[in-house]
């Protein structure tokens, strides 16, 4: 494994051999994971996994993914790629997760994995990846060799894990949202979004491909994700870049689901129609749209917001789609964009100083970006969000926030928090009657 930290300036090139072949089958792909080191982006069963680490990139601070994209660039334009099958994906990838702030003590990653198992499209491809290290002959030896693909593993159950409150305990959580509703009556901002923790321990070694199958199977909508010890279910997509399309998808305002099915609609005709959740999904709307904007040629948003339906919640939804007009990678574009309002607030200065003063807690790589890029710059790049860390020493942190606004109340944010936490909760409890696949 090759470590670089992108803050440093190189004295040598690294350079990486990839070569991308078609494959029959691959499904199910989850199963093939690595049970304690997981890297896997996937979405309804379609995506890819990584085994081994050929290169690791770090970095930290205000600059940690300008510091990372400029890092990988230079990795890609030396990169010596053979890509036979041409999908999202394939190629050159780097799994990557950033930390939420910039003084976070979580470091920021792009892991590359000596093998890529992906699916889409009804296509399956195996890459492999090896870096050079003076002898040329060896690397590309090493690259072709034809390496054992995983075969799936046996079925094992979800690891137990009891979470309880982590640094500000309920009742802390509604006097900080009580305090920021003051500041925003007050004129400071218009909207800032509250964050809890959960805690818990992880005793079991082998049990997170479990995890990452029942979000999976649960939330089949959701980008399911796995990198660095960071797992879980996004419905937020940060940005996608596909030759030179370029798409997002702004979530703000929540309502949770009805008992039956009339409730149900119910509940989500009043999400639509509710003046406290629109306004508050035109702030994160309005936020993306300023960011994106400036590197594209053209960018169009959906006419009105939709209701976007998830197992446990409804959520007020809008795409926006447009064509890349500067050049710009999918990390560039994430670099622009986040933090958004989504999971920040507005303004955003005073909105991320204000989360930071009542939030007491260090988010690490919640609500930070975390997806993949591949050699061209393409990639697709989720909130980190409904996820948890689960560091080495088998601490688990769970994460859940909601915008609050002028007229929110404490109790209400609290219980949607309780329901946001749901997903990832639910994940790392004792296994139903009927197995799962680990």
């Amino acid at each position: 494994m090759n470590h670089t930290d992108a803050s440093a300036s190189h004295t040598a090139r690294t350079r990486l051999v990839v070569r991308t072949e078609p494959v029959d089958e691959l499904a199910p792909l989850i199963p093939r994971a690595d049970p304690r080191q997981p890297l896997l982006w996937m979405r309804r069963g379609e995506g890819v996994v990584g085994l081994g680490e050929a290169i690791r990139i770090e970095t930290s601070g205000r600059t940690r993914i300008e510091d990372a994209a400029a890092a990988w660039r230079s990795l890609a334009a030396d990169a010596d790629v053979d890509d036979r099958v041409g999908l999202p994906g394939t190629g050159l990838v780097a799994f990557g997760a950033f930390a939420f702030a910039d003084d976070s003590a979580a470091t920021s990653v792009l892991v590359v994995p000596e093998l890529v198992l992906g699916r889409r499209e009804g296509r399956a491809w195996v890459t492999r990846i090896a870096l050079a290290s003076g002898d040329e002959g060896a690397a590309e030896a090493a690259a072709s060799v034809a390496l054992e693909i995983p075969e799936p593993s046996p079925k094992r159950r979800v690891p137990r894990v009891t979470f309880t409150p982590g640094a500000v305990p309920p009742e802390a959580y509604e006097a900080a949202v009580a305090e920021a509703v003051r500041r925003i009556d007050a004129g400071e901002l218009q909207k800032v979004v509250l964050a809890r923790q959960l805690v818990g321990e992880l005793h079991e070694e082998d049990g997170l491909r479990a995890v990452i199958n029942r979000l999976a199977e649960d939330y089949p909508d959701t980008w399911v994700f796995a990198v660095d010890g960071l797992i879980g279910a996004s419905p937020e997509t940060l940005v996608r870049v596909d030759h030179g399309t370029v798409s997002s998808r702004v979530l703000a305002g929540t309502t949770s689901r009805g008992a039956g099915e009339a409730s149900d609609r119910e509940r989500a005709a009043a999400l639509a129609s509710s003046a406290k959740d629109l306004a508050e999904h035109a702030l994160a709307v309005s936020s993306a749209v300023n960011r994106l904007a400036p590197h594209t040629a053209r960018l169009d948003a959906s006419p009105e917001p939709f209701t976007l339906q998830l197992p446990n919640l409804w959520h007020l939804a809008t795409d926006l789609k447009g064509t890349l007009g500067d050049g710009s990678s999918s990390l560039d574009l994430v670099q622009a964009v986040h933090p958004t309002a989504a999971v920040a607030g507005t303004p955003r200065r005073v909105a991320l100083r204000t989360l930071a003063e009542l939030e007491g807690f260090d988010r690490g790589r919640y609500a930070g970006p975390v997806g993949w890029i591949d050699g061209d710059g393409d990639g697709e790049w989720a909130i980190a969000l409904r996820c948890a860390q689960v560091d080495a020493d088998g601490t688990v942190a769970a994460y859940a926030g909601c915008g609050i606004v002028h007229d929110s109340v404490p109790a209400d944010e609290l219980a949607e928090s309780t329901i946001k936490f749901r997903p990832i909760v639910e994940a790392f409890e004792a296994s139903p009657p009927s197995p799962r696949v680990e």
